[in-house]
């Protein structure tokens, strides 16, 4: 279970959630915890460097936000990040340095580490994304199980995470393929490449390229 923990997915260090995330031992934990933690940083940031976009919205100067972008409260958008055209922040959105939320892309609940792509048509709630993490066009995480029970995230054995709501967690450097589904309670390792239209389900590991349900190959 080593692989799923926060410290193997996740260098800390491209994240200001990390003091939060380094208090749990698995990155979901984490997701209660996001609105409040966002609440208490925003206190902490330098009036000089970031701009009171709205209540609790607060955006980097060298960030620049389309006249079309929503975001609602609380939410940080780090330094040099790119909102784009359309957006939905719609709160309790923690987004790192120099990422791009693109066009059409909603964002609910989340933890964008730095240098993280979600540019064109991308869904992300209850979710966690890794530094350098990219998700293709349309590529979206479901949140909600379809019957509406608590999530488990399903790898050597099933873990209980006693959450209705929880999208995917990304380790550092994934790549999610266009038009992909990742179902409640996926978590992805580090460096680990997603096939496009792939519907992906439970733990892929890290350093690997996953195909299709039951094909996965290790990179080498």
């Amino acid at each position: 279970m080593k692989y799923l923990k926060t410290a193997s997915l996740y260098d800390l260090s491209h994240t200001m959630a990390a003091p939060l995330l380094a208090g749990t031992e698995y990155p979901w934990e984490a997701l209660s915890g996001i609105k409040d933690f966002i609440v208490a940083l925003i206190a902490t940031l330098d009036r000089n460097e970031y701009t009171e976009y709205g209540e609790n919205v607060f955006v980097h100067k060298s960030a620049t936000v389309a006249k079309s972008a929503f975001i609602g409260g609380p939410a940080i958008i780090g330094e040099g990040t790119e909102v784009r055209h359309c957006a939905f922040i719609r709160g309790s959105a923690l987004v790192g340095k120099n990422c791009v939320v693109g066009n059409s892309t909603e964002l609910k609940n989340v933890i964008l580490f730095d240098n993280v792509q979600v540019p064109h048509y991308n869904y992300v709630g209850d979710s966690i994304l890794g530094y350098r993490s990219h998700m293709g066009a349309g590529s979206i995480t479901s949140n909600v199980k379809s019957d509406k029970t608590l999530v488990t995230v399903n790898a050597e054995e099933k873990i209980e995470t006693g959450l209705k709501k929880f999208g995917a967690m990304l380790g550092d450097g994934v790549e999610i393929g266009c038009g992909s589904v990742l179902n409640p309670g996926t978590v992805i390792g580090k460096n680990t490449n997603v096939y496009p239209l792939s519907s992906v389900r439970g733990f892929v590991p890290e350093n690997s390229i996953y195909k299709r349900l039951g094909e996965i190959a290790e990179k080498r």
